[in-house]
């Protein structure tokens, strides 16, 4: 037998019972869209977080002080010292607190942040229009502050900022520059946010010393290196009080969410890959009938002259073709899925070719490993005993 003319048979006998094909591939449809869905909304999680992470960096790292003793701080001269460590690009001290703002007769709660010059570099974080904070106003503790866009809408709405004077904590700052908009990160919104001179955060806040320094390294590649010799710097200080301190590396940070992505998606395709078993196990079962309906047609073939190899391969694309229809609607409903998933749930989906391909290959395999049993059930029926089959 010719394989066009096997490929006609099987379709035809696909074809001719429309509605025992759609049941059999059922199972293998939601399990395709199941898979396909689960997958993006994983894939749109993953690219999210990892946005959220390059958004603060990934060549940098971040020192938080928990202190030893009296010593609970470093000085600002300790902090920028940090600057000449070998393949240090840049260091930016902050502190930080919430505190309340009032613009006239409104007023919002956000972070404030004393930031140094240094800031803008080492963050990556400008201003749309105005001026940054300049060296002058950190030396003389000018009452200046940057707003985050967010911040802005809230207290002066569609009105330009710059200029407007605001009272933080009861104490009068004049705006003089608003920030880029920067959108959420793993620390919080980054929009609605104050930054003022680092000088003037300590006397507003009361404060002496930092807690929390952002460091910037020249590459990636070097940035456990660069801890290596901060730890070093730091257990000195604190003499050996390795709890004095946490060193946060950005990269690390993105390999460990890397990870978890990874893993809850390879758990995410497992649980769906059960379901496309089920759905192997409902083909098999619908072709084991079809070759108990069809003994007589099958005795027939034979006598003529058909060999066992045609009647499995016919049974077999048979099988392979309902798995693959349903592989192709499971693909293009869990597409759509996908995107209503989207919308609804106002989250980010993301339907990468690679999954799409694995999933279809995977229901074809899926057609001849079940199909095997039956379709060689079949091609093993003598003539004789088919044909006396009533």
């Amino acid at each position: 037998m010719k394989l066009t003319q096997g490929f006609r048979m099987a379709f035809k006998s696909v074809l001719s019972n429309k509605l025992r094909t759609v049941l059999s591939m059922l199972g293998i449809l939601i399990g395709v869209a199941t898979v396909i869905a689960l997958v993006a909304m994983g894939e749109g999680s993953s690219k999210r977080v990892e946005a959220q992470v390059a958004s603060l960096g990934t060549n940098m790292l971040s020192v938080t002080i928990t202190g030893r003793g009296t010593d609970t701080t470093l000085s600002k001269e300790e902090a920028m010292a940090f600057a000449d460590l070998p393949n240090v690009a840049g260091v930016s001290p902050v502190v930080s607190s919430t505190a309340s703002v009032k613009f006239e007769k409104t007023s919002t709660s956000v972070t404030v942040e004393g930031i140094t010059p240094e800031y803008e570099f080492v963050n990556d974080f400008s201003v749309q229009t105005g001026r940054y904070i300049a060296p002058v106003d950190e030396m003389n503790a000018q009452k200046v502050a940057l707003i985050g866009v967010t911040t802005a809408d809230d207290l002066f709405g569609s009105d330009d900022p710059l200029g407007k004077i605001v009272l933080i904590d009861g104490m009068r700052f004049t705006i003089v520059g608003l920030l880029e908009s920067k959108g959420s990160s793993l620390t919080g919104s980054n929009d609605e946010k104050i930054l003022i001179p680092l000088a003037a955060a300590q006397r507003l806040f009361k404060t002496v010393g930092v807690r929390t320094i952002y460091m910037k390294v020249t590459d990636m590649d070097l940035m456990d290196r660069v801890m290596a010799l901060l730890e070093v710097q730091l257990t000195e200080k604190f003499r050996g009080a390795t709890n004095s301190y946490r060193i946060f590396n950005q990269a690390d940070a993105m390999k460990t969410l890397n990870s978890v992505n990874d893993t809850m998606s390879t758990m995410l395709v497992g649980v769906a890959a059960i379901s496309l078993v089920v759905g192997g196990i409902g083909i098999m079962n619908i072709m084991l009938v079809s070759v108990t309906e069809r003994t007589r047609e099958i005795g027939i073939r034979k006598s003529l002259g058909a060999k066992r190899r045609d009647i499995l391969f016919q049974f077999l694309v048979e099988a392979v073709t309902i798995s693959a229809l349903g592989g192709i609607l499971g693909i293009l409903l869990g597409y759509a899925a996908s995107i209503v998933i989207g919308k609804v749930m106002a989250t980010e989906t993301s339907v990468s070719t690679d999954m799409v391909l694995a999933s279809f290959v995977f229901s074809a395999l899926v057609g001849i490993v079940f199909g095997i049993f039956p379709a060689n059930k079949a091609a093993g029926l003598k003539p004789v005993d088919a044909l006396r089959h009533d």
